[in-house]
């Protein structure tokens, strides 16, 4: 029986040590634990949504009402944030009719503190990306 089972096997049957009255060295349990790939954090997440990277933005069209996706980082917080309306474009940076400018400024205007919350914010996203 390998060390991993045995410990798995002691673990099961409720008679395994405490770290003090343990029998296997030090050496023995690190090269036990080298033994396992340990995966990067956040890979799986970013691999599952679909997005090359934190904080990289990416259109959405096969979901039913959100038309964006990001994994937004700040720090050590990682969040999912799904935003825009689907089907609806934004006026885009640079309007250029009246109307756009009026949609973009009202859109500025009636999000304005939620855009200040920042990176972990939908608003702040949708401001970037659609406005």
């Amino acid at each position: 029986m390998s060390l991993y089972e045995n410990i798995n096997a002691r673990k099961k049957a409720g008679t395994s040590r405490s770290k003090s009255d343990s029998t296997i060295s030090k050496k023995s349990y690190n090269n036990m634990k080298e033994g396992f790939p340990t995966a990067k954090a956040g890979a799986s997440i970013l691999k599952r949504i679909g997005v090359s990277g934190y904080n990289k933005p990416k259109k959405t069209s096969g979901h039913a009402t959100k038309s964006h996706v990001v994994v937004a980082k700040s720090g050590n917080t990682v969040k999912t944030i799904r935003f825009g309306q689907q089907g609806v474009s934004g006026a885009g940076s640079n309007p250029s009719t009246k109307k756009n400018k009026n949609r973009q400024k009202s859109f500025k205007a009636r999000h304005r503190k939620n855009i200040a919350k920042g990176v972990l914010s939908a608003a702040y996203w949708a401001d970037k990306v659609k406005w």
